[in-house]
């Protein structure tokens, strides 16, 4: 219904394609940069008038369009020529922090250790195991690295071993568009079985060790659509469950009990669930509850009973239990309070205790429950600014909790924690080579104040030493979307920032969860304008308590912080020095207003359906893409990637031509299109560090720290 209702309100008019000069304000160092042609497009809705002139960039097969990205990078490349030698600085500085030959903390499954391991040289890990009983001989389970050979891309996906060890599934994605090939491989003889499924999500085992489920998505929209039987062997594939609501995605799920196989619909803010018992995998899917617009819900397992995390009159969540043989509302127990104060935001069963998952005040906390006694307490921290988070889990039989902990200047550390005696022991703490010494740097939290009186915490990161008094480069980070929280972690590669007297800040905007629900009710909808508002009043506000200064603050962001990049870029460009975006999800009309892209259908309930009037009129206050207009702007890196799905290339291409016809400044603009990756851009690991290095470079170079 939805999509009729767009085609009768949407009448698009592709005018003659003309070509017509831009006339560039030429670089400062004499160089011009690529000039995209105009091709007059019109998109006609609730009165508007939508003129796109580089619409044409979408055309992803055109040698016109492969050309025109090309010679950006060419631009890019000669404009960021004279960092070269800064670009192989930094690197090899990132690269001498990593231990290049390592292992990950082995997690014991069934008779197993499960690892992985990487190789000085290699770009990919190994994906390993060992009989735990007696320490047995390492097998190699998946060599990424002969994977990748031909591809200039090799992405993990879905990677689950039956209950006996014998079988592997797993999925690969060779082209970073996040399309994966499901295969299984006999762990007893290392043969690949017949198994080629394209396009598959979630995967997971029934008891039986011969039966998978599975979730595949559709061709055109990407959208995690429906739910299969297979058993494995066979050429048959029953579908067991199809998703007709395009706000929703199904994933399959398994109890850390391994009792229950779980069909999930999620919606952003609605969830449904169906449940099996693991050893009947031919039985029928039962509905737990009902969907319900608003309802969000989780369930899980243990000893007989539903566990169910709930908003239902707990915005903030609480937790009942319900009997399998009915789990309607009627019937739930209270087990956790709803605490306003406290957003729970999942639960981890053992088999004496549970592990709650809270945020409070904008940090996480894990409560340790046991459910002999039901006296509950929370794992302590050492540092008022942290990361912390469950790390795998994978047995249901054990006394232990693993989590990690990390702060900006504790790096990444792996615990064991004994949940009867409170005793933690840590397992691997990064290794950060060269001398890295923590007493040598400081990290805080402060609270910015918004324009409303809000206060948005923001925490900081420096060497110490570094004085406030506005002279200080300083680079400001956040996201503020989907309700997803962000954390003080650290990072080995960011020392090079530090090191040269560089600040590196992160926003815990509106819009994001860090604060519970209604921090992200209050950045969403008709409400997200608060996203782009705080993150202008924090960079504000640091400005004015000489953290730095508007000449050397860069500011950074990725995919739906691509967008909060644009945002605040348009509103207020006198406030940064230099803007880095990475794959930017900036062209929000046009992309909200095509139901045939992936993520647009399922995301009407993030941004709103500008279908409708009223939401249009708020989204295209924001919308990028549609305000940019004749004014200076700071320096601009923009990052897209050819094959990405979840925010198109040509968004930021779209961005970056449309810049170059309007602005007025002759500060550099530079896109840089990654022609063989995705989302998450290059996957091998040295790839990857070389991308962070010339994004480093470009920063300190706008800083003023070039050498």
């Amino acid at each position: 219904m939805k999509k009729m209702i767009a085609a009768l309100l949407l009448q698009t008019t592709l005018l003659i394609t003309l070509f017509v000069p831009v006339t560039m304000a030429q670089n400062g160092n004499g160089k011009q940069p690529p000039m995209a042609k105009k091709v007059s497009h019109l998109t006609e809705i609730h009165g508007y008038k939508l003129k796109d002139d580089y619409f044409w960039l979408r055309e992803k097969k055109s040698p016109e369009v492969i050309k025109y990205l090309e010679d950006e990078n060419a631009y890019t490349e000669e404009m960021m020529k004279h960092t070269k030698e800064l670009q192989e600085t930094l690197y090899k500085e990132m690269l001498g922090r990593i231990k290049q030959t390592d292992l990950s903390v082995p997690s014991r499954i069934g008779e197993y250790h499960y690892y992985s391991r990487t190789e000085e040289g290699k770009q990919y890990p190994y994906m390993c195991r060992r009989k735990a009983v007696p320490e047995g001989k390492e097998e190699i389970l998946l060599d990424l690295n002969k994977m990748a050979e031909g591809h200039s891309f090799m992405g993990l996906g879905a990677y689950a071993v039956s209950n006996d060890g014998n079988w592997l599934a797993y999925s690969t994605d060779t082209t970073g568009y996040r399309q994966y090939v499901l295969h299984v491989k006999d762990l007893r003889t290392g043969q690949i079985s017949s198994e080629k499924i394209e396009r598959t999500g979630s995967v997971v085992w029934a008891g039986d060790n011969r039966t998978l489920f599975y979730t595949t998505e559709d061709a055109v929209s990407k959208r995690s659509d429906k739910f299969w039987r297979h058993v494995v062997g066979s050429d048959k594939n029953d579908l067991i469950y199809e998703e007709k609501d395009e706000l929703f995605d199904v994933y399959a799920g398994r109890s850390l009990d391994k009792k229950i196989i779980a069909l999930v619909s999620r919606a952003m803010t609605s969830r449904e669930y169906r449940y099996l018992m693991a050893d009947n995998p031919t039985g029928e899917f039962k509905v737990v509850l009902p969907r319900r617009d608003g309802h969000e819900y989780d369930v899980d397992h243990y000893n007989g009973l539903f566990y169910i995390t709930t908003n239902k009159d707990a915005k903030n969540f609480r937790v009942v239990t319900a009997p399998l043989s009915d789990p309607s509302e009627k019937n739930w127990k209270p087990f956790i309070e709803h605490n306003p104060k406290v957003k729970i935001d999942g639960l981890t069963t053992f088999v004496n205790h549970l592990v709650v998952s809270e945020k409070e005040g904008g940090l996480n906390y894990l409560r340790v429950i046991d459910m002999k006694t039901k006296e509950s307490h929370r794992i302590t921290t050492d540092e008022s600014d942290y990361a912390l988070f469950p790390a795998g889990n994978p047995e249901f039989d054990t006394t232990t909790v693993r989590f990690n902990y990390q702060s900006m200047v504790t790096p990444s550390s792996v615990y064991d924690y004994d949940m009867n005696t409170r005793k933690r022991e840590l397992l691997k703490q990064q290794e950060v080579l060269g001398g890295y010494d923590a007493k040598r740097y400081e990290s805080k939290r402060i609270w910015a104040v918004a324009r409303d009186g809000v206060k948005v915490p923001v925490s900081i990161v420096h060497k110490k030493g570094v004085k406030f008094d506005g002279r200080a480069p300083l680079l400001l980070y956040a996201y503020g979307s989907y309700g997803a929280s962000l954390s003080p972690t650290f990072s080995s590669s960011r020392l090079s920032l530090l090191d040269r007297g560089a600040i590196y800040a992160l926003a815990y905007i509106r819009g994001g969860g860090e604060l519970g629900e209604e921090w992200r009710e209050q950045g969403r909808m008709m409400k997200k304008l608060n996203t782009f508002y705080d993150f202008i009043d924090c960079a504000a506000y640091l400005v004015k308590n000489k953290y730095t200064s508007s000449d050397r603050l860069v500011i950074q962001g990725g995919s739906a912080g691509g967008l909060l990049m644009g945002g605040v870029t348009n509103m207020r460009p006198d406030l940064f020095k230099a803007v880095v975006a990475h794959v930017p999800f900036v062209d929000v009309m046009n992309t909200m207003l095509d139901a045939s892209l992936p993520l647009t259908t399922s995301e009407y309930i993030e941004w709103g359906n500008p279908n409708e009037k009223a939401a249009f009129d708020y989204m295209i206050k924001y919308s990028p893409y549609d305000n940019v207009t004749a004014q200076k702007y700071p320096a601009m890196l923009v990052h897209v990637s050819l094959n990405d799905s979840q925010v198109p290339y040509w968004e930021g291409a779209k961005l970056v031509a449309k810049l170059r016809a309007k602005k007025t400044d002759k500060n550099p603009l530079l896109l840089k299109t990654n022609m063989g990756a995705g989302h998450g851009g290059a996957s091998g690991r040295y790839d990857a560090l070389r991308e962070t290095a010339f994004t480093y470079s470009f920063m300190l170079w706008q800083m003023g720290l070039a050498k």
